[in-house]
């Protein structure tokens, strides 16, 4: 009995089977990627995407199938093929996804994929009614099975490889002639012999083969779209876990979109709407100037578009970064990038430039206080050589008025140089001497360091005074030091008292101890110092200024 082919049918048959394989693979490169649940859900979009894909070209290719004689399908060995053709796959691509697809598990894997396919055709087959007897050339049939085992075959090697898009697609193409080739291999098998006279009737072939088709298409075009989605959205999510967010700016109508990260950078509310580009999100004049010079040299090709700008939404900085999206003709349909939060970066370059300016007045201020320090030396040894009557008493003099410079400045190198108080100024000073012979009395005084060198200095020098003439040298003697809180015009005042020490009597000329406790107080500390040499012991008041004027 004679029979063709329509070459509308072969060819259509072809172009579902290339696009099914092309999905197929794409959908089992998601497969590969996942665990659990989820990877059996990806497992199954696959098989159904390649099983179905399989069907609907069988079946497509039968209904060009004219036999000369009305042809219908019986419905239930008709869903039977389709469930073998999605089962079969959906087997083989699970053992094809596990790990360790040896020499001998891919052949078989191949072999139950191909004999599914192989079943999926016969009893479709076998779903065929018409007036004529079906028989069968055993050879072509073994021989279609053996295409559909190889089809399987190059299948399954083909989704365990890491391939470009160019090699999908030509695996794709090999893979549709594969399954197209065992299908017809299979019908170049089929013995048709009349039984009645040829009856037509019935919808035209064409017409449901363009149906079958079409929603075939749907479903891989569906089920194509999800493989995108899921990888654009697999993609955000290493974004995103790295703590950058994504954004994408339309150039068709101008709105930016931001991901949910780049959105709690910016401080917007979460949701999915665009924002057009030229809103100024509450940026700062500045700032804005300096997004809107980076986006029209970005959108005009000069330059990747990079800046960072302060969100005062959020409080914080940010780095945007993009680039144009051009279509494969060149034409620039937008403009996509990162956005990361860069604020902790700039607060350390503001603490750098911070620090860098505070060293530098540190080093301006330590020049100044050495040269303070070396001139206070020099006066020092200048007017204890020209009052000594001996290189030993020279040496003993200047040794102790070094020491009480020097633990002045002990006490401001523990305050980092900025002040020291008042009563640990004193206290230092007091330390050789027996604590029943001295109290300290006053409330807690800051003196800034220039204020509180000279104030150790004097009571250093007042101090030695007691210690050779008067009520430190000697067993019963002792001294009060009090000072007081500022008074209106922001001076201290400090009375230093000497009791049951010998007597005293004021000097006959003024020695280097009172011109330097004069000068210290009418210099640093701008305030005056009265002496009262009294039969009592020495009182000392002084006023003064704790910090500079």
């Amino acid at each position: 009995m004679h029979s063709h082919h329509g070459h509308v049918f072969v060819l259509l048959s072809y172009a579902v089977a290339a696009f099914a394989a092309w999905t197929a693979l794409d959908l089992f490169g998601r497969v590969r990627d996942r665990d659990g649940g989820e990877r059996m859900r990806w497992l199954a979009v696959a098989a159904l995407a390649m099983g179905g894909g399989v069907w609907s070209m069988h079946f497509i290719a039968m209904l060009g199938f004219d036999p000369g004689a009305p042809v219908s399908y019986e419905p239930g060995l008709t869903a039977l093929s389709f469930l073998l053709a999605v089962i079969g796959t959906g087997a083989a691509f699970f053992a094809a996804s596990r790990p360790g697809l040896g020499l001998v598990r891919l052949p078989l894997s191949a072999v139950a994929m191909g004999g599914a396919i192989a079943a999926m055709h016969y009893v479709g087959m076998a779903a065929m009614r018409t007036t004529a007897t079906v028989g069968w050339k055993p050879p072509l049939v073994v021989l279609s099975v053996a295409i559909a085992i190889a089809a399987s075959f190059a299948a399954l090697w083909a989704s365990k490889r890491e391939t470009s898009a160019l090699w999908r697609l030509g695996a794709a193409a090999v893979l549709a002639g594969a399954v197209v080739g065992m299908h017809y291999a299979g019908m170049a098998a089929l013995v048709l012999a009349p039984t009645a006279a040829a009856a037509g009737g019935g919808a035209s072939p064409l017409a449901l083969a363009v149906g079958v088709a079409a929603v075939t298409a749907s479903i891989l075009f569906m089920a194509l779209g999800a493989s995108i989605a899921d990888q654009k959205s697999r993609l955000l999510d290493v974004i995103e876990a790295g703590g950058v967010g994504y954004w994408e700016l339309s150039l068709k109508d101008r709105t930016v979109r931001f991901s949910e990260r780049g959105r709690e950078l910016l401080g917007l509310p979460p949701g999915t709407g665009g924002y057009p580009v030229d809103d100024p999100q509450g940026l700062q004049a500045e700032d804005l100037a300096r997004r809107n010079a980076a986006l029209q040299r970005a959108l005009a090709g000069e330059a990747p578009y990079d800046v960072e700008y302060f969100f005062p939404a959020s409080g914080r900085w940010v780095q945007a970064y993009g680039s144009l999206v051009r279509t494969r003709s060149g034409r620039p349909f937008k403009l996509a990038g990162v956005v990361r939060d860069v604020t902790d970066r700039r607060r350390a370059f503001d603490e750098l430039e911070t620090s860098e300016r505070r060293q530098k007045l540190l080093i301006n201020e330590l020049n100044h206080r050495v040269k303070n320090t070396l001139a206070t030396v020099q006066s020092i040894a200048a007017l204890t050589a020209r009052r000594a009557t001996s290189v030993e008493e020279f040496g003993a003099q200047f040794q102790a008025r070094l020491m009480a410079l020097s633990e002045t400045h002990n006490l401001l190198t523990a305050q980092g140089w900025e002040q020291a108080t008042l009563r640990d100024l004193i206290a230092k000073e007091m330390r050789p001497y027996s604590p029943d012979q001295f109290r300290l009395q006053g409330p807690d005084v800051m003196m800034a360091a220039p204020q509180a060198l000279a104030m150790g200095m004097i009571i250093h020098e007042l101090a030695t005074n007691a210690a050779k003439h008067g009520a430190l040298s000697v067993d019963g003697g002792s001294v009060v030091v009090a000072w007081s809180e500022p008074g209106a015009d922001g001076r201290h005042s400090l009375d230093w008292i000497e009791r049951d020490g010998p007597a005293v009597s004021a000097p006959t000329r003024n020695g280097f101890g009172s011109r330097l406790i004069a000068t210290s107080v009418k210099g640093d500390l701008d305030g005056e110092a009265e002496m009262d040499w009294l039969k009592t012991g020495l009182h000392a008041r002084l006023t003064f200024r704790a910090a500079g004027r």
